[in-house]
């Protein structure tokens, strides 16, 4: 196959600080770019995956997500852009690939981040959908019902949609494929009004009590949600931006807290040279001399106070000496009976009658005859 490469040409979007920011790659605008089916009258359907990267960089922006969950379903740009990134354009390149022909196509997102003017929104809720996915969440429509049925519950006048985060960023688990089990999504909002007594119901003792035995909080609202949203009260965050707490306390100057020495001076570059000459006899040569007073006692202890064989004969009882002197002594004599052994020769292993006359054989060696190193068993003739 030949690989070839298409670029697009680039895309503005402009979307503002603070609200969900969703982006949808479809499958259907990259189709043109790559050759027909091979079979005519048979629609394309080539499985296509995207790569999304900030340009120049190996990754996306840190608020930047991306999912794709098959190469036949489209892929979804999806984040909360923050205030640090407003004025800069971010440029994501996205690179498509068609795993039939092993082409690519591509083009460049410019993400302008325009600042909105009630940024943040004061008051800001976070849901957890237990029956819901991060990809079925983005669709406008579910979202827009979403939102829909928190206005309903909450009446703000601006109500925006801030973030959505998946379950298993948060350290969910990956679901069992049984039962169309669903990975959960976290829905952040927020509006310019206080919460309503509904999502406050939360914080009741009675719903708190339930919570901590994993059962279900008595919440009024919930059946204007259930009918399409699963959502699990006891994981609910409300944040309340207009009680700003005072995080300034008074510091105390005292032990492990420098007093204020104003801006900071470093030391001139015409320092004065220092001699290490005294460093160095203190840290070697003292060491060195305390270990060689320490040798020469030992030296003197080993070999200079040795007590010697005659002091030892002299403290030891004669007796003992005595018995000592009889085992060497005979000791010494079994070695040298050993070594001069002169024994006549074994009578039963010489022959004594001739093999064939009968007649008495005479032995085959004198009595003065050396046998010490002749062998006990004699070969007959």
């Amino acid at each position: 196959y030949t690989i070839l490469s298409k670029v697009h040409s680039d895309r503005n979007v402009y979307p503002s600080a603070g609200v969900l920011f969703v982006h949808v790659l479809e499958r259907e605008y990259f189709k043109g770019e790559f050759p027909p089916y091979p079979k005519p009258g048979e629609i394309s359907n080539d499985p296509i995956t995207f790569n999304t990267n900030l340009m120049g960089y190996p990754d996306r922006p840190g608020w930047l997500r991306y999912i794709q969950r098959t190469p036949y379903s489209d892929g979804v740009l999806y984040g909360s852009p923050t205030i640090e990134n407003v004025g800069k354009p971010t440029i994501i390149e996205i690179t498509a690939y068609n795993r039939r022909t092993f082409e690519t196509a591509r083009h460049n997102l410019i993400i302008n981040i325009m600042s909105a003017e009630d940024f943040p929104l004061p008051y800001q809720a976070e849901f957890f959908i237990r029956n819901m996915n991060v990809e079925e969440m983005l669709a406008s429509e579910v979202l827009g019902d979403f939102l829909g049925a928190v206005k309903n519950v909450w009446q703000p006048e601006r109500l925006n949609a801030i973030n959505i985060t998946s379950a298993l960023d948060r350290g969910g688990r990956v679901p069992l494929p049984i039962n169309d089990m669903k990975e959960g999504v976290y829905v952040m909002v927020g509006a310019d009004v206080p919460f309503s007594s509904c999502l406050r119901e939360v914080e009741n003792p009675q719903n708190q009590l339930r919570c901590s035995q994993e059962m279900e909080p008595l919440i009024t609202c919930d059946k204007k949600f259930r009918t399409q949203f699963h959502i699990d009260w006891c994981k609910i965050s409300l944040v309340d931006n207009t009680k700003q707490v005072s995080t300034f306390q008074e510091v105390i100057r005292g032990e492990g807290i420098l007093p204020d020495g104003g801006e900071y001076k470093p030391p001139s570059d015409t320092l004065k040279s220092r001699d290490y000459y005294s460093d160095f006899l203190i840290t070697l040569a003292v060491p060195s001399a305390i270990a060689l007073v320490l040798f020469l006692i030992l030296a003197y202890i080993m070999c200079c106070r040795r007590e010697g064989v005659e002091k030892r004969n002299m403290q030891t009882p004669d007796i003992q000496l005595v018995h000592h002197s009889a085992i060497q002594k005979s000791t010494k004599e079994l070695r040298d009976m050993s070594k001069n052994r002169e024994i006549a020769w074994p009578l039963s292993t010489l022959p004594v009658f001739h093999p064939v006359t009968g007649e008495i054989v005479p032995p085959l060696h004198t009595d003065n005859y050396d046998n010490t190193s002749m062998p006990l068993m004699q070969t007959q003739q």
